[in-house]
């Protein structure tokens, strides 16, 4: 869609949960060597996490290792166990109000700064009657690029 004004530039973090954040440093830590950089918490969104890296400089992913604070209460971060993928956004702003002009749902509390400190806005995993459009089933946060990441991945691209 050329009308289109903002660009995903690359897989910005995947979060996955469990009971407990123990489990999964064990594999994603203490196996596969990712290091952790950082921890979050947030009674409003339930969650308790570490955020972990693998990769340096403006094209590091994270993966945020995420345990429920009460695993009663909503939302279960831990289910599914893949929680959302975060895509890397040129212009936050311009895309969401362009998806919200095409009918795309969004979760509830629009833009605001995410646990690593950038803006994001979530995309619902459902649509519903006024908002049809959604993930597919996936919990997809949008996430307003630095400008080192954009310039970095727009030197990628042309080389």
């Amino acid at each position: 869609m050329a009308d289109r004004p903002f660009r995903v530039l690359g897989v910005q973090q995947i979060a996955v949960g469990a009971l407990s954040k123990t489990e999964l440093r064990s594999f994603w830590v203490d196996i596969l060597g990712l290091t952790v950089t950082g921890e979050f918490r947030s009674e409003s969104e339930n969650v308790d996490e570490d955020i972990a890296v693998a990769g340096s400089g403006p094209l590091k992913v994270e993966v945020d290792l995420m345990q429920p604070i009460d695993p009663e209460k909503k939302p279960a971060v831990h289910i599914p166990t893949l929680n959302h993928v975060g895509l890397w956004i040129d212009d936050l702003h311009a895309a969401v109000d362009w998806m919200a002009g095409k009918g795309v749902r969004f979760t509830p509390g629009g833009i605001r700064k995410g646990a690593s400190g950038f803006d994001v806005c979530f995309v619902h995993p459902k649509g519903n009657e006024a908002t049809p459009i959604g993930a597919a089933g996936v919990l997809v946060e949008l996430v307003q690029a630095p400008p080192e990441v954009v310039s970095a991945f727009d030197r990628l691209a042309t080389s």
